[in-house]
């Protein structure tokens, strides 16, 4: 039996069959709940992740490129939908990078942009194009673009083939967003665990801006996967 938003071709009023199972789907404390975590951010129905994911799988699995043509971006819903389209879509590279581009101006808070980052694994079947790809994005402007290019590099580009590659351009940011702070924090707390002396040269080499380069510390005597003795290094390092 095909899954009921598997289609062979999207119209518009499949596109409103949808919206109307992302009401039913809605979960009104949740819909609190979670409003909380995003400040600004007023279009929550409030479905959860999983069903959220549930219906990205079966639109990809049909003709999602019409189902692209249609979606709106209106509601936090719809632009999650949006990216794990494309992150469970199966694309080529040449075919996923213009359409996640188009896909950009939806990430307009943190979670869009983590969730959806975090599915595209199109950017690791030919990890060169994917990196190169992932660095214009980065030169970009925009809190939620270079966010969207910084989460990308922890997802996927933090290995030792792209490391010395990755910890320039991480450490060399110097965007006021706030956001775009508390992401090149978490990418190095991770990049420590998984490269602890080349990260200790990083943050002794580039000039990150005091809260990022405190907030790194912090995050990584948060993990659990770092020694006592990292830790009170780390500590010592404060600004």
């Amino acid at each position: 039996m095909t899954a009921p938003f598997t289609l062979p071709a999207w119209t518009p009023d499949d596109y409103t069959a949808l919206l109307a199972a992302l009401r039913e789907s809605a979960d009104e404390p949740y819909r609190v709940f979670h409003s909380r975590l995003l400040p600004g951010v007023d279009n929550v129905l409030g479905v959860r992740a999983p069903k959220l994911r549930n219906f990205a799988k079966q639109i990809a699995r049909g003709d999602f490129r019409s189902f692209l043509t249609l979606v709106t971006d209106n509601s936090y819903e719809e632009a999650m939908l949006h990216g794990l389209v494309l992150g469970y879509a199966k694309l080529t590279p040449e075919e996923a990078f213009p359409l996640i581009e188009a896909f950009l101006p939806a990430i307009t808070n943190w979670a869009i942009c983590d969730m959806c980052t975090s599915s595209l694994r199109v950017l690791t079947k030919e990890p060169e194009l994917g990196f190169a790809f992932i660095c214009k994005i980065l030169r970009r402007p925009g809190e939620y673009e270079k966010r969207f290019a910084i989460v990308a590099m922890l997802d996927f580009f933090l290995e030792p083939n792209f490391i010395d590659r990755v910890l320039p351009r991480i450490c060399g940011m110097t965007h006021e967003g706030y956001y775009v702070k508390m992401a090149v924090a978490w990418a190095l707390s991770v990049a420590f665990v998984r490269f602890r002396e080349k990260t200790l040269e990083a943050l002794a080499q580039y000039p990150l801006d005091d809260f990022t380069y405190n907030k790194t510390l912090q995050k990584c005597c948060e993990s659990f996967r770092v020694s006592a003795e990292d830790k009170k290094l780390l500590r010592s390092m404060k600004r």
